[in-house]
């Protein structure tokens, strides 16, 4: 793009002085250096987001992760439905991902993941979700809660929800009725579209055309580098490339872009799906996005000349590394994948100050 789209501009004259620049200095954090580090941005949400966080905190101390709202469930969904605030649980997850591997970090992390079981209505959750929201209601601003909250577990970062509203998921699913298999449904919220045993066609937002939080704008066109993924592809990776302002600023920025495919298909959302199919669908709902890197799991890519075919017509190369735990479980390991990340921004990075 040549020029900076009208919506951008606006976006950026609505962010705060104050915050328009560097994150917060937070405790615990390793110490800022200007220019020698690089900024990374990571979208996503949920698990996938939280074990790119925990592997991008090991390697940068200029992190910042945007996170979906379009949780529905648990906790999240029964505090969104009573109090009608941004659902926080991925917030959550995302400011315990980024605590540090000190006992400060490591207490923190668990503490705000502690879910109570009781009888009563505190049952299943979380404290860092109750946390969260106490904020949000004391300070009136969502960025402002969130910045407290990351300094109080001395997070490695800053985390900032990527719309100030909370969206509804919905998707076009064939067979979503296994009655019905060759039929297309409507399927509304995240929570079921996760689980849905039909083939998921597409997804939307609710409302259309939310608003971006500008800082969650500014971050994407400030950094040296975004990474996408992993994680559940319609419901957590996808819905960032929905929000038109979000959307334009992943199109105009000048970092570069790695996408971190999933080790394994997502049971329900994503079930048969391979690695290629995976760059198809993202192709598919934001046709003018381009990538730099596709990062994948060398042991879950049955077919690399497909993928490789299937990352250039996104404009990406390809990074095929050992980045999954040895256990066989499909989780990704923070070490292997803070090494690839590494490596990736090493090898594909513009010679820059922060290099």
């Amino acid at each position: 793009m040549t020029g900076r789209s009208p919506r951008l501009g606006r976006l950026r004259r609505m962010v705060p002085e104050s915050r328009a620049g560097r994150p917060v200095e937070v405790r615990g954090a390793r110490p800022r250096r200007r220019g020698t580090q690089p900024k990374v941005v990571a979208l996503g949400g949920g698990m996938g987001l939280s074990a790119s966080l925990a592997a991008l905190r090991r390697i940068t101390g200029d992190l910042t992760a945007v996170v979906t709202v379009a949780d529905d469930g648990g906790s999240s969904g029964r505090l969104r439905d009573e109090l009608g605030v941004l659902p926080p649980g991925d917030l959550r997850k995302a400011l315990a991902a980024l605590c540090g591997d000190d006992d400060w970090g490591q207490t923190w992390a668990r503490v705000i993941q502690h879910r109570f079981q009781s009888k009563g209505d505190l049952h299943e959750h979380a404290v860092g979700n109750l946390l969260i929201v106490a904020l949000w209601e004391q300070l009136g601003d969502h960025v402002q809660a969130l910045d407290l909250v990351g300094k109080l577990l001395g997070a490695h970062g800053r985390v900032l929800p990527m719309s100030a509203v909370p969206l509804e998921l919905q998707a076009l699913v064939k067979g979503h009725d296994p009655g019905r298999p060759d039929e297309v449904d409507i399927v509304r919220g995240q929570a079921t579209v996760a689980l849905t045993p039909g083939e998921v066609q597409s997804v939307h937002l609710v409302p259309h055309d939310p608003p971006a939080v500008p800082e969650a704008v500014e971050a994407v066109l400030d950094a040296d580098w975004v990474v996408l993924g992993p994680g559940s592809w319609f419901s957590s990776v996808i819905p960032h490339l929905l929000v038109p302002e979000l959307s334009d600023a992943l199109i105009e920025t000048k970092a570069r872009k790695v996408l971190s495919l999933n080790l394994a298909p997502q049971p329900g959302e994503t079930e048969g799906f391979s690695p290629q199919r995976h760059l198809e669908v993202l192709g598919r709902h934001a046709p003018k996005l381009a990538l730099d890197v596709v990062l994948a799991d060398e042991a879950a890519v049955p077919d690399r000349d497909s993928l490789t075919e299937a990352a250039k017509r996104l404009g990406a190369a390809v990074e095929l590394g050992p980045v999954a735990r040895t256990d066989g479980s499909p989780r990704h390991d923070p070490e292997l994948l803070a090494a690839a990340y590494d490596r990736i921004f090493r090898m594909h990075g513009r010679i820059g100050p922060w290099r």
